[in-house]
């Protein structure tokens, strides 16, 4: 089963509104551009990478979680973020039972993060070059 399997699977797996918040994050996260690549990480989670990590999701009991791996590197003028400020690199989005899923946003926030990996990835090309 390839990672986009089983992220299918997870999602029809939970059945309660973990699983539909889980599919419209996916959903917009996708939008945000046709190379984005589905994995399948750390015993069971979703991550979503283009040209390096964007995000991982994962359904918790009482939350969905979605940490954004360069999160405190982007601009959030929609105030998506709302947890792990504590740190200097991983930003969260945590989803409570009946928070909307903001679909355009968030597929903005995605366009961001992949615009610094490719940055990042040209950055360090000149480094080596």
């Amino acid at each position: 089963m390839d990672a986009a399997e089983r992220i299918d699977q997870l999602i029809a797996e939970t059945t309660d509104w973990r699983g539909q918040t889980l599919a419209a994050v996916r959903q917009a996260i996708l939008a945000a551009d046709p190379a984005i690549v589905e994995e399948w990480k750390w015993m069971g989670s979703p991550v979503w990478s283009r040209d390096g990590m964007i995000a991982v999701g994962d359904a918790h009991k009482t939350k969905v979680k979605l940490t954004f791996a360069h999160g405190a590197q982007l601009a959030d003028p929609d105030r998506l973020f709302n947890a792990g400020f504590e740190g200097n690199a991983r930003r969260i989005i945590d989803y409570f039972e009946g928070d909307p899923v903001r679909a355009e946003a968030l597929t903005a926030l995605v366009q961001a993060a992949i615009v610094h990996n490719q940055t990042k990835l040209k950055k360090n090309a000149k480094k080596t070059s």
